[in-house]
Order: C-alpha cells, then structure tokens, then sequence
C-alpha cells in the first residue's frame, strides 16, 4: 500500500463533487429576479462553489493532507465529504448525499481503470484541478490556494517513478475494488455494463513511449535484432500523438478528470446485485460511527468553521436535490440497502461573517507539531489531527 495515495484521492473525489454540485446547481438556477427566497440564483452557485473550494484547499489542511500516511477507511473519508458538501449554504438529505458520493466514487474509479500508465493519475488530478479553477476564476485568492496545491503535487509526485506511481494506482483500485454502482451516463456510453463494472477497451492510443502492438523482435545474445515476427492483435491501436503536459498550464491530452457533466443530461445510479449482496461484508468500514459525533463536530469546523446540529429552523439554508424530483429522491431513500446508507447528521449553515470568523479563530490556534501521533484506527488520522488544536 501506498502512502502517497490520499492527496490524488482526496483532490480527485473532490473535483468530482464539485462537478456535479455544480451541474445540479445550473439545472436549478432561477434568474436573480424572480427567485423566491428557497430558489437557487446564479449568485447562490457561485457562492456555494467558492466556499468549498476555498475550505477544500485551505492550506493546513493541505499540508496535513500531504503528509506520507495510509489511506482513511471509507466511513473516514466519506464523512470528510459530507461535511465538505456542507461548508455552504447547501443542505443534501441523506439520499442525495448517498446519490453525490456514489457518482464521486464510480466516477473516479473509472478513471483509475482507464489510465493508460499508472502515472497518468497525476494527469487525471490535474484535469480536476484546471476544471476547478475554471469554477472559481472570478476569485484570485480561491484560485492561489488551487495553484499552491498544484505545486505541492509537482514537488511530492514529479520525482516517483513507475513503480511507484503503479502501487498508487494499486491502492486506489484496492480502495474502489467491490464497488459496482451503475451510473446512467456510463451505461448509454456503453463503458459500463449492466453488472457495474466497467468495459476496458481495445482500441484507441496506447501508452506514451510504448509501440502499438502486433510486433515480436527477438534479438541475440549480444542484443542484437536477428527476427521479427508479426500476429494480430484484434484491437484498433494507435501511437499516441504526444505525452500530456505535467506543467501549471498545459495541454494535458488525456480526457479522464474533465467534466463529463458539462453536457445537461440526468445522471442516475442504481446498486448492481454483486454490491448488495457485498453490503454487509462492507457495513462496518463505510458506516459512520454514531459514538464519534463529537469528533466529527471539530472536523466540520476545520472544513468550513460551521457548526453540526440539528437546524432549529427546517427552511434554514438552501436545500439540493439531486434527483430530477422529489418523488424520485423519497424512492431512493425507500430502496437503497441499510447497509449502504449513510447516518448524516443536519448542519446549520451560519451567516458568511460568522463562518469566516469561525474558521480564522480556529485557524489561527491550529499549529502542526512534530510530535508524533498514535492513533486508534489508520482511518482516524484526519479526525485525531483536532485533538491538537
């Protein structure tokens, strides 16, 4: 196991997360002047996204991030996410929390299979953060944190080699492996099958600095060529016109990591049977543990200076659906395994000035020791971190 995987995981999940918050947030939108008080605005999505791109890439969370460690379990790292979609205006009941993480996973997944070297997850990252900052371009502060973290990838992974970047993508399939949710989009695009898993292909460009196949050399004892001999292949492949660019700004040439929901069209989810029959094999690292509420309280404060508690007012705050309806949003709730579902706790967004006072008072308290650190679970990390403040 890797452990330089948690910053690719956690930026690519994350830029995964904003694409689609930001698709549903555009297909809500009401003009500005004729949005009742509930209704999205154009302003709202600019809000929302600036606000958790900005919590996102806060720099001592960054730093804490990239620090060499394994892996959060799945309940750790879904629960960062819960609170990350919460560190706005935004409030997602459980089902479309459940429905946003399972498009972030597959999504991602799909990535990670579909590489065409192990090092082309750097180019996938860099994919998600290019699409970020074209999310966030009014904001030049938001958009330094996004080019920090750019540099913080150049410096830790533009120096691994292949192997290195080969066990990264080990342990994110390890990480993503047994997960078999069909996604609309994957489906009519035919890369996905009716069981959830995915189709590889056998066509397209091969690897950078690798040959397009059908060509055996055999050379001597003194490495010299003496045969060549042919075979079919049964693919399609092609060379690849060049290698895609690991700078800030640059042609990255792979598609994998850009927006696929640019284009308007619903996305929707179902469990394959292979997941549901794996639930309760899985129940244990992806359900959240009610006991560590408290902990979960300081975490939300480091991803966004709120506060979890049950909102005294229901109508506080915005509320997204990521169903197309209502009726279909109370459906998935009704049919989603109980082993799959996750306990999320409501949080009360507070007012911009507040939020932001919050956060720098926290901020400003939070120091990182050298002192090392034990911690009950290797899931745990990001949650023990808070005891130091």
């Amino acid at each position: 196991m890797s452990v330089r995987t948690l910053p690719l995981l956690f930026l690519n999940l994350g830029g995964e997360m904003l694409y689609i918050l930001d698709q549903r947030l555009r297909a809500q939108n009401v003009p500005g002047d004729k949005a009742r008080k509930d209704e999205w605005t154009e302003a709202d999505r600019g809000r929302v996204l600036n606000d958790i791109v900005s919590t996102m890439f806060n720099r001592k969370f960054m730093e804490e991030l990239f620090k060499p460690q394994e892996l959060y379990s799945k309940k750790a790292l879904r629960t960062v996410y819960d609170r990350l979609a919460h560190a706005s205006i935004i409030r997602l009941n459980q089902a479309s929390m459940d429905k946003l993480y399972d498009l972030m996973t597959v999504a991602f997944k799909y990535q990670v299979l579909m590489c065409p070297r192990p090092k082309d997850v750097l180019l996938v990252t860099f994919n998600h953060l290019d699409a970020i900052k074209g999310l966030i371009r009014d904001s030049p502060a938001i958009l330094n944190q996004v080019d920090e973290t750019f540099q913080q990838l150049t410096e830790v992974y533009g120096g691994l080699s292949a192997g290195e970047f080969q066990l990264i993508r080990q342990t994110l399939l390890i990480f993503f492996q047994d997960l078999h949710i069909r996604v609309s989009i994957f489906l009519k695009d035919r890369v996905q099958n009716s069981n959830g898993r995915f189709v590889l292909p056998v066509s397209g460009p091969v690897p950078w600095g690798t040959e397009v196949p059908g060509l055996i050399r055999m050379f001597n004892s003194k490495g010299e060529e003496v045969k060549t001999v042919e075979f079919k292949h049964g693919g399609n492949y092609v060379a690849a016109p060049k290698e895609g660019s690991f700078e800030l700004y640059g042609d990255r040439v792979l598609k994998l990591g850009t927006n696929m929901y640019s284009v308007n069209r619903p996305v929707e989810t179902h469990m394959s049977g292979a997941s549901k029959n794996l639930a309760s094999q899985t129940q244990e690292s992806i359900a959240p543990n009610p006991l560590a509420k408290e902990e979960l309280n300081f975490l939300a404060r480091l991803l966004g200076g709120m506060e979890t508690k049950k909102p005294s007012d229901p109508e506080a705050g915005f509320r997204l659906n990521l169903f197309a309806t209502e009726e279909e949003e109370e459906q998935a709730a009704l049919t989603r395994p109980e082993e799959l579902s996750y306990e999320v706790i409501n949080i009360q967004a507070t007012q911009d000035q507040q939020r932001s006072e919050e956060l720098a008072r926290i901020m400003g308290e939070f120091e990182i020791t050298d002192a090392p650190r034990q911690s009950a679970s290797k899931g745990d990390d990001l949650l023990a971190m808070m005891d130091e403040l």
